[in-house]
């Protein structure tokens, strides 16, 4: 007889049958019902705690897959571990392994299993691990480090493109972490302490979209863990200040990308090359983001999209060469200025009272003026890395970025939050691109859940035209009160109709 002929198969059992062998039959009964030796049924019963703990995180029990138990170590750190990988728009095999050893040990002191044996996250153990949670789809690069090589070489690719015509743009994502204050001031301690989820960590991602020449700058995208938060009801999410786009996680997912391709960013651009009389063709410089599909090259004869080349974004985008930084200094330092003036007298809210209050349709409203505040110059300078024939004339925006954190700290001073420093500001600005927690996650879905009430009344918005006998009632000046109330009144002319037929 051949070795072949004599080697014993290993007989697989289902979790279902597992806990049929677990129903307290006598050995011998068993033994023969399913035809193996009595040793197996001792080691099944042996396993019976982590045969049913296994049942209560696995796949379904009739599952032939799950043959054998696995430790509660294992799948605890893999649990996480997926949820980690769903919350990433970049991902980088070495910093995932990285990640699963930090899980694993996190695991490890909860359960207390001192003697578990150790874990090198091997690229075998991710291959399984990507095919038992569905994550054939994601991509994963290779090397964390930015390649300078490749940054080098890519403005010649650039430049063989854009001699074909046009004109340029760039698009990129930022995280922002739209009601979060310097750690260190009494109203983030007082937070850090409250029960819940904090609104510190409710972040959203706001994508920002300009031409090389600085002068087009597309209406900004901002997309949100809820797709209909209170504080918008009622109304049109058509007619924001922003384009409105949401998803669990908050950030930008490829069919999102592609619907404001095709149905947003298509538009704005050709509107902008009528205006300017130019021709629409137009380069879109991308990063290589698993939320920039690749099929993006194909929705357009007008569009020609150019990714930029992997682990080079930090050095050559031009977006992230001082735009992003300056847009966020900007966002705080306004909001910081808002809380001054919605709180400097005795009649208004205190600060805790106005930041309790204060809701994501406050964050849009920052988001459009802090977009609008950095300039053509800024927009135009920042693509010397890239393209330094198109700079009209560079300077850095390091000096302009720091006086922007100055002006924070004397803001904070001025509010009464006299704990904020230099390095505070610094820190939160820096802190925007850091990822939630499992926890964070788990606690920003549950508030999604109760911000999202599934037969909310819709919020009626009135109308109507008593303020403008303000400046008549007010005014000692009649005739300037009239000119006042005139031109009032034919601004909102468009607004008239609609309150007609409110009556």
């Amino acid at each position: 007889t051949s070795a072949s002929a004599s080697k014993k198969h290993r007989k697989s059992f289902t979790l279902e049958e597992k806990l049929e062998i677990e129903k307290g039959e006598r050995n011998c009964d068993i033994s023969c019902a399913f035809n193996i030796h009595k040793s197996s049924v001792h080691t099944i019963h042996a396993q019976a705690e982590k045969i049913k703990e296994s049942c209560k995180n696995a796949t379904p029990v009739s599952v032939k897959k799950v043959v054998r138990t696995r430790s509660n170590l294992m799948e605890n750190m893999e649990r996480r571990l997926s949820m980690w990988i769903e919350d990433q728009t970049q991902l980088n095999l070495a910093v995932i392994q990285e990640k699963a050893k930090a899980l694993y040990d996190s695991v490890k002191r909860e359960l207390n299993e001192t003697d578990a044996k150790p874990f090198n996250a091997s690229h075998g153990w991710f291959e399984h691990f990507k095919k038992c949670s569905n994550l054939h789809n994601i991509k994963i690069t290779g090397e964390a480090a930015a390649d300078m090589e490749a940054a080098e070489s890519f403005p010649a690719i650039f430049e063989a493109t854009i001699k074909e015509g046009g004109s340029s743009s760039n698009l990129d994502e930022a995280g922002l972490f739209w009601k979060c204050m310097p750690a260190r001031t009494y109203i983030s301690h007082d937070e850090a302490y409250a029960p819940g989820f904090k609104a510190t960590k409710d972040r959203i991602t706001v994508m920002l979209c300009t031409n090389a020449n600085g002068d087009c700058k597309l209406k900004p995208v901002v997309v949100y863990h809820s797709a209909d938060p209170r504080a918008l009801a009622g109304y049109s999410k058509d007619h924001l200040p922003v384009v409105w786009r949401s998803n669990v996680k908050a950030w930008v997912t490829a069919s999102i990308f592609k619907d404001y391709f095709c149905k947003r960013l298509t538009i704005e651009l050709k509107d902008y090359c009528l205006q300017e009389n130019l021709a629409f063709k137009i380069l879109l410089l991308l990063d290589n983001s698993p939320g920039h599909p690749s099929c993006l090259t194909d929705l357009s004869e007008n569009i020609c999209v150019l990714f930029l080349l992997p682990n080079t974004t930090s050095l050559i985008q031009p977006l992230d060469q001082g735009a992003i930084a300056a847009f966020k200094a900007y966002y705080l330092r306004r909001t910081f200025a808002r809380l001054i003036r919605e709180t400097d007298s005795e009649n208004k809210p205190t600060i805790k009272e106005f930041w309790r209050k204060c809701n994501i349709k406050d964050a849009i409203d920052i988001i459009v003026e802090a977009w609008a505040e950095v300039s053509s110059s800024c927009l135009n300078a920042v693509w010397h890395r890239i393209w330094p024939a198109c700079v009209h004339e560079f300077r850095e925006f390091d000096t302009e970025i720091s006086e922007a954190k100055m002006q924070i700290v004397a803001l904070a001073h001025e509010a009464g939050l006299e704990e904020a420093d230099a390095t505070d500001v610094q820190e939160l600005l820096d802190s925007h691109g850091e990822e939630l927690s499992i926890d964070e996650l788990k606690l920003l879905d549950e508030q999604r859940l109760e911000n999202e009430p599934e037969h909310a009344e819709p919020v009626i918005q009135t109308l109507s035209i008593d303020a403008v006998n303000i400046f008549y009632e007010n005014d000692s000046d009649r005739v300037q009160s009239s000119k006042v109330a005139k031109s009032l009144e034919s601004a909102i002319s468009c607004y008239q109709q609609l309150y007609n037929e409110k009556q």
